[in-house]
């Protein structure tokens, strides 16, 4: 019954006249039968586990069941191929064993809390970032030593709920693929913005310092960089946090624990972008001192598109309804930064002046070559990885 999954009672009985104690407990008595539980895996257990795989997770069953249960259990959700029970490790084989890597094990059986607790210190001796998950007392001790502690909480006791970092309310172990997922959409989208606000800001640094260095007038006013960064980074970096998560985030491997965030090619793009968003925007400038338009003004605009380019540009998915703010505020900035130009209050805060057709569309211009930039750095950086 154990080798299908069930968990086996047995149940006997004996009359004392004194209360035993423990080393006697389990003499003289007289067996009454079997009793099988049957608690299946959910129904959802075993694409839970494949999910968890495809992110590069490594799940791993301990278990204080008889090791023939657990290996069934095991083969139903998919986490071991089906064959020999050998494949689960019991807790005496692992007393017996103290030198033996359990981090090449995937089932354990007949686990005692301590043994529990050991595993995790092993995982975590590898440089692992371990989770563990569990409802019992006996899980407590584990649950608090893991980087993540994951207690049940419709069915768990009180000591793992006190002992965990999460508690599931559901009790679905899915909801933890999912706050995975969550996980890495957010942190995506950090970095994302990462690379598009430094990158803008070491635009406008390129462009103020290249004027001076080349003999040129001051090319923005303070006032300009104020409205530049605010239309950038406000609205539209907001908007950039919202952005759904991308299709292949759970496909691919955790990054290492101690990665900074400007890595895995971070602040290559950054670099790239920042220079890319100069030249669109410097180009701007020349091309509209040369046709005898209010070049300030131009830059000023096409400086601003350029980085609304890149926004826009830096997306995972370019057509999607998820995040309909991001592309409503690079349009919101966009009709903001006209106002800068035609609306009489703003243009004498700001000491702009209309560009007309011709200004409009070298904005125009240098907004596309940020978007582009921003397309080919993602496809590049996707290939090479």
């Amino acid at each position: 019954m154990a080798s299908e999954g069930f968990r086996v009672l047995a149940v006997a009985t004996a009359e004392r006249t004194r209360s035993p104690s423990a080393a006697e407990a389990e003499h003289g008595l007289r067996l009454l039968g079997l009793l099988a539980i049957s608690d299946p895996p959910k129904a959802a257990a075993a694409d839970t586990l494949a999910a968890c795989r495809a992110a590069g997770i490594t799940p791993i069953l301990i278990t204080g069941d008889h090791p023939a249960t657990a290996h069934a259990i095991a083969v139903r959700t998919g986490l071991i191929e089906d064959g020999p029970a050998s494949e689960v490790l019991t807790g005496p084989e692992l007393a017996a064993a103290p030198g033996a890597d359990v981090t090449e094990v995937r089932v354990f059986a007949r686990t005692d809390p301590q043994q529990k607790l050991d595993i995790v210190h092993a995982w975590r001796a590898r440089g692992a970032v371990t989770a563990m998950t569990g409802d019992g007392v006996n899980d407590g001790p584990a649950l608090h030593q893991a980087d993540i502690g994951v207690a049940m909480g419709a069915c768990g006791t009180e000591v793992a709920r006190q002992a965990a970092d999460l508690v599931l309310t559901d009790d679905e172990l899915a909801t933890v693929v999912v706050a995975v997922e969550e996980g890495r959409r957010v942190y995506d989208n950090i970095r994302r913005f990462l690379v598009y606000a430094m990158a803008g800001g070491t635009a406008e640094i390129l462009v103020m310092l290249t004027g001076p260095l080349l003999g040129l007038p001051l090319p923005l006013r303070a006032g300009q960089i104020v409205w530049i960064n605010l239309l950038t980074h406000g609205l539209t970096g907001v908007a950039m946090g919202a952005e759904p998560v991308a299709p292949e985030a759970m496909r691919r491997p955790p990054r290492p624990p101690g990665q900074h965030i400007l890595a895995a090619g971070v602040w290559q793009r950054l670099l790239v972008l920042a220079a890319a968003v100069t030249a669109a925007s410097r180009l701007a400038d020349v091309a509209a001192q040369a046709m005898d338009l209010p070049w300030q003004s131009v830059l000023f605009l096409a400086l601003l598109a350029a980085q609304l380019g890149v926004a826009l540009g830096l997306r995972t998915r370019l057509l999607t309804r998820q995040n309909l703010f991001l592309p409503a505020a690079v349009a919101g900035s966009a009709l903001l930064a006209m106002a800068a130009l035609y609306v009489p209050a703003l243009q004498s805060l700001l000491e702009t002046r209309p560009v007309g057709w011709s200004g409009l569309w070298l904005a125009t211009a240098a907004a596309l070559a940020g978007f582009l930039t921003a397309r080919l750095l993602r496809t590049a950086f996707r290939r090479r990885s």
